[in-house]
């Protein structure tokens, strides 16, 4: 089935027809949905190359992911995020572009995105702190959304992001409730903006209670079961160990919890852990009860929204980039309670 057909079938022009499949305003809806009920119909798909000559775009997203890069975004959590931003990309006829590429080149494959032509706009993942990317793609002129935001950076740009300091204060000050003094901290690799966020939160709620910050129960690193795993060991065995955890991953969690319980320690009783569920779909947090009390927020939703961000900027490139700041949502699970005595 091509376009002159399907036009025939339905008994309109052939401009009709593609000006509605290409979401132009100027067809009413019930035209619209006829033609896209047709077109599902016949399994008719407009052809990429064709549509992009017609309307002078590549309807295509670029994604540039380092290679060595090892940090949360290359990890299931990845995964996930695309995962959601596909479904929103096939619904408006958009391709997925990803570029791998070495660590360091990330500035050169974004000027050939642009020089070349064959993305509408990029996804730029993993925020750090000062990112460099953002002025990059500004002088560009490449259209982008960021997945989080870059502290340091002033200027207006689109980006969607979890509201990670406020989480985290929250989930520190939860912990304090339940009388627990001796807080740690398993966080990401503090140069990504998120983990920096996050441990601004942590940090607020102990001092607004009073409490000491202290860097013996403190770690930053990848984060993996392995990270978690061994720094909760290490923490353990301080003459002054922590009686609770804040954690960043689901992933780190796993560790956390194997090390507990290699301690002899049960979770939830002798040491209380909350972590950030990123809501995946392949590690869910337990059943109506979840595992683990978490701060929880949904990546694949994430990427579903920023997606759709990003399309409506490309098609209205003189608009104001837009922002949003979701609010994570704190469950308690099996894996706290009260301090011990």
């Amino acid at each position: 089935m091509n376009l002159k057909k399907l036009a025939q079938n339905l008994g309109l022009s052939q401009t009709t027809v593609s000006r509605a499949l290409n979401g132009y305003p100027e067809v009413s809806e019930t035209t619209r949905n006829r033609i896209l009920a047709a077109a599902r119909q016949h399994n008719y798909a407009p052809n990429t190359r064709a549509k992009g000559l017609a309307t002078g775009r590549a309807h295509a997203i670029g994604h540039v992911i380092p290679v060595a890069t090892r940090h949360e975004m290359v990890n299931p959590v990845f995964g996930d995020f695309i995962a959601g931003a596909s479904e929103t990309y096939s619904r408006n006829g958009y391709d997925m572009l990803l570029s791998v590429v070495e660590n360091g080149n990330e500035p050169e494959a974004y000027r050939n995105l642009r020089a070349r032509g064959v993305v509408d706009g990029v996804v730029v993942h993993g925020p750090r702190m000062n990112d460099e990317r953002i002025a990059l793609l500004d002088s560009l002129g490449l259209p982008f959304a960021v997945h989080g935001r870059a502290t340091g950076h002033s200027g207006p740009y689109a980006w969607l992001d979890v509201n990670n300091r406020s989480a985290f204060k929250r989930a520190t000050g939860f912990l304090l409730d339940l009388g627990h003094r001796r807080i740690g901290l398993i966080n990401g690799l503090e140069h990504m903006d998120f983990a920096h966020r996050r441990r601004t939160g942590y940090t607020d709620a102990l001092q607004e209670r009073g409490i000491a910050i202290d860097p013996a129960i403190m770690r930053a690193n990848e984060m993996t079961e392995a990270h978690g795993y061994h720094s909760v060991l290490e923490m353990l065995d301080l003459p002054h160990p922590p009686s609770a955890i804040l954690c960043s991953s689901m992933i780190c969690a796993l560790g956390v919890r194997r090390a507990i319980e290699d301690r002899g320690l049960v979770m939830g009783r002798d040491v209380s852990v909350i972590t950030h569920d990123d809501v995946l779909s392949y590690l869910q947090n337990g059943g109506p009860i979840p595992i683990f009390t978490a701060t929880r927020s949904s990546v694949r939703d994430a990427g579903r929204r920023l997606a759709q961000m990003l399309i409506d900027q490309i098609a209205n490139p003189d608009g104001a980039p837009e922002t949003i700041l979701l609010e994570a949502e704190l469950t308690v699970g099996k894996s706290t309670g009260p301090a011990p005595a």
